[in-house]
């Protein structure tokens, strides 16, 4: 790894926040001072892209103009809010902290980075970004973006999701930041990998970096970040049943910890070896909602791909045959009609299905 001598480094963050002033991206949660707009900003922005996150940051305020209107929500309003923009555990996190602020923090972001890392959903960039642009504190911010340009800039030939890798681009960053400017250099920095030197086709001839950055000198930036081998994500197979009782359906809450954790969904689980997805929906409806359901019929296919893992969710359409519905694995269970489905937060992938029923309209048992 080649590092320019730290006199030089005073050169280098003056021309980055030079290029960036005139550059300056224009979206909502620039140019404000609330902390409670910028924490939100940052939050919604993790692993998901800005053109993505503007309609849904801008939603999310109309909601919940403030801290204390975000705390006072039942955690529902906040998922319906949010959803859509997936990684639903942001939009528990953000819901949960905001409590814990009015409840041990007067009703304010803190302003100690002990105190934001001890928040749910906080971590070392977040706490690093809200202490450098809401309050002009001296902290790093390293993202994705960040990671990305400093391992060209210093030719760092190792994988930057090791421990030890991040830890010294951690302190690269920080000995980089500009006394007061902090948050200045953190959005810049951001930008010039967003803008410039981007995961494919970097614009490096552009670059005001170019002369500095090692990747280029010896035509290796393609290489860098240096990635490990990518692991060939599981696929599982999901019985979902669209379970009818005269003209209602039976949604039901999943537990609030966990991947989608207080989401509405149609019952389901996966289809074990041997099973086709018509028993394995009527055995999931038995051991976990404590009903019996028949006549089941293939309705429509979803495909779906999280960060771990891919599902495909054979749907099916049934009818309640006995049983009251119990929660053995849900929080909740409603009968609702297909007009009212809209009024839940579920996962992006039965939108689809509640799109369907739309179009459908009725029971096909009616």
């Amino acid at each position: 790894m080649w590092v320019p001598p730290a006199a030089h480094w005073p050169d280098l963050v003056q021309s980055l926040l030079a290029w960036h002033q005139p550059l300056l991206r224009h979206m909502p949660w620039r140019n404000t001072p609330d902390p409670y707009r910028i924490w939100l900003s940052e939050v919604m922005l993790h692993q998901t892209q800005v053109q993505t996150v503007i309609p849904y940051y801008e939603r999310f305020l109309s909601a919940f103009p403030t801290l204390q209107d975000l705390a006072a929500a039942p955690l529902d309003d906040v998922l319906k809010v949010w959803e859509g923009l997936g990684y639903y555990a942001r939009a528990r996190n953000l819901h949960a902290a905001a409590r814990q602020m009015m409840t041990r923090h007067g009703g304010q972001i803190p302003q100690e980075h002990h105190a934001l890392l001890a928040l749910p959903g906080v971590g070392r960039y977040t706490a690093g970004a809200i202490l450098s642009i809401a309050f002009g504190q001296d902290y790093p911010a390293v993202d994705g973006n960040v990671i990305r340009v400093l391992c060209r800039v210093f030719n760092i030939a190792e994988d930057p999701r090791r421990g030890a890798v991040r830890q010294k681009l951690w302190a690269l960053a920080g000995q980089m930041l500009p006394k007061g400017r902090a948050g200045d250099f953190n959005q810049a920095l951001m930008d010039l990998g967003a803008l410039v030197c981007t995961p494919k086709n970097p614009q490096c001839d552009t670059c005001l970096w170019r002369d500095e950055c090692q990747a280029k000198q010896l035509g290796v930036q393609a290489q860098r970040p240096v990635r490990g081998v990518r692991r060939v994500l599981p696929h599982y197979d999901i019985a979902v049943g669209v379970i009818w009782r005269s003209e209602h359906i039976l949604i039901d809450k999943r537990r609030p910890e966990g991947l989608l954790g207080g989401l509405w969904e149609f019952p389901g689980g996966k289809i074990e070896h041997g099973e086709t997805p018509s028993q394995a929906l009527v055995r999931e409806a038995t051991e976990e909602l404590g009903i019996q359901v028949g006549d089941a019929q293939p309705f429509m296919t979803v495909h779906h791909a999280y960060t771990h893992f891919k599902v495909t969710l054979n749907v099916l359409q049934a009818r309640w045959l006995s049983g009251e519905p119990q929660c053995y694995a849900c929080t909740d269970w409603r009968w609702e009609t297909v007009e009212n489905l809209r009024q839940y937060a579920f996962p992006t992938a039965n939108q689809k299905i509640i799109a369907a029923l739309e179009r459908q309209t009725s029971s096909p048992w009616i």
